[in-house]
């Protein structure tokens, strides 16, 4: 009995030795859009970013993700250093709302049981999915379809994180999407009516990007080490 007692507190020690820590928070920052319409820099966040993040850390190198984010794409083609968009002279604008599910990779260990400060960069990716309306351009205006599309894609992030205060974790970070659409920006209509107005690259689908800082608070059960 005593041998059995032994053995299943060495079981719920080893996992406890691996329990989950839990990370809920904010992400706070810009968007910009790449593709037929306005600038094409990588990143020059242009308007507002906001939305809910939360974590689940697997282990001291990975952790699955999600969030839902809201922002307003915006092109501008006199932004653009391309003299043939400033000459066309088109300008679009559309809510967003993505919500993404995915993995959290880490450079260096990054545990949150040791009591210790510590800092590590990170790479996520997973799956996307965002809401829009839909519009195309009518004599160089954007006018709505009355419609809305989902367009998936794949979210390609790069940050650097920190438990710089007690249970909260500060990081910075830039993600682009990829996504499979190029209705976005209205170069593609959604309503087959309407592709005679379709214009731009047809080969190359839209992008946008979410440059910004995500501040989470840490919770769950830590871990035991010894049995008693």
């Amino acid at each position: 009995m005593r041998h059995l007692t032994i053995l299943i507190l060495s079981i719920l020690t080893i996992q406890l030795s691996h329990s989950q820590i839990n990370e809920l928070g904010i992400f706070l920052g810009g968007s910009n859009f790449i593709g037929d319409v306005g600038a094409t820099d990588y990143i020059s966040p242009n308007q507002l970013a906001i939305g809910g993040v939360y974590k689940w850390n697997r282990s001291k190198r990975h952790s699955y993700r999600a969030s839902l984010i809201f922002s307003e794409l915006e092109g501008i083609d006199v932004n653009s250093d391309d003299p043939r968009r400033i000459q066309r002279g088109y300008e679009f604008s559309s809510k967003i709302m993505e919500v993404s599910a995915g993995m959290e990779f880490t450079f260096m260990d990054f545990n949150l049981h040791s009591g210790e400060k510590v800092a590590t960069p990170y790479l996520y990716t997973g799956i996307s999915i965002a809401h829009h309306d839909n519009h195309y351009f009518l004599n160089g205006q954007q006018t709505s379809e009355n419609n809305s599309s989902w367009a998936y894609g794949i979210p390609m992030a790069l940050g650097f994180k920190s438990n710089f205060l007690g249970r909260l974790i500060l990081a910075v970070e830039v993600g682009a999407r990829l996504t499979f659409s190029d209705e976005l920006d209205g170069s593609i209509p959604d309503d087959a009516s309407h592709m005679p107005y379709r214009f731009g690259n047809i080969n190359n689908n839209d992008w946008y990007v979410f440059s910004g800082i995500t501040l989470t608070y840490t919770f769950g059960e830590n871990p035991c080490y010894c049995v008693n």
